[in-house]
């Protein structure tokens, strides 16, 4: 069985188990959300956290889509390569995403899987592109990142295991969590509306099928 037909096999077995035999249900909220005036810790402390690499175990042949390291390099730049393929971190603040406050679906970097939408972004003051919840919970894989002497959680791509960055659980409501998301892992595609974001995710299942 040759490469491509293997990433089409497996995205399709991914996604009867996502999609399965009901309708999709989009995370959403009709306007983006600020931080509570109040969180456990402070954004200092918060920026610390998000700003280390991560170093947990993403090898190995358990996502849907997998590439060769020539073909990850080929495919992405060298601060997307760094940052969705070697757990790096960009910077803070001079990114693209972390004031972008356009309405529109951002895309897993490493194989345009829709991960989180403009309607669930928020501003932590972090520096990062800041999420409550993420479209579909069941795209985002999460490891235990035990470095820096710290207890994290990673997130990453269940499609194709891309570093998204980590999750914490000092984020607005209604999850009170904060996805926090590095740019380079992402690809910020426009939308009129939440309407919209959410046809643009329904043609990517159909698609994807």
């Amino acid at each position: 069985m040759n490469h491509l037909s293997r990433t089409t096999i497996s995205i399709t077995a991914l996604l009867s188990l996502i999609v399965g035999g009901f309708l999709i249900q989009f995370s959403m909220a009709d306007e983006p959300n600020t931080l509570p005036e109040s969180i456990d810790e402070t954004v200092s402390e918060c920026a610390s956290a998000c700003g280390l690499p991560s170093h947990v175990d993403l090898g190995g042949d358990r996502f849907p889509v997998l590439r060769s390291d020539a073909e990850w390099q080929e495919r992405l730049t060298d601060i997307q390569y760094e940052v969705a393929r070697k757990q790096g971190t960009e910077r803070p603040f001079a990114n693209p995403y972390n004031d972008n406050k356009e309405t529109g679906l951002y895309r897993c970097v490493g194989c345009d899987t829709p991960l989180f939408s403009s309607t669930t972004k928020f501003d932590s003051g972090t520096g990062w592109p800041s999420f409550f919840t993420p479209i579909d919970k069941r795209t985002i894989g999460e490891t235990r990142d035990v470095s820096y002497g710290m207890t994290r959680v990673e997130v990453h791509c269940a499609v194709c295991g891309s570093h998204q960055g980590h999750v914490f659980s000092d984020g607005p409501e209604p999850t009170g969590l904060r996805y926090c998301i590095n740019s380079a892992s992402l690809n910020f595609e426009a939308a009129e509306s939440a309407d919209a974001i959410k046809k643009l995710v329904e043609v990517w299942y159909s698609e994807a099928k």
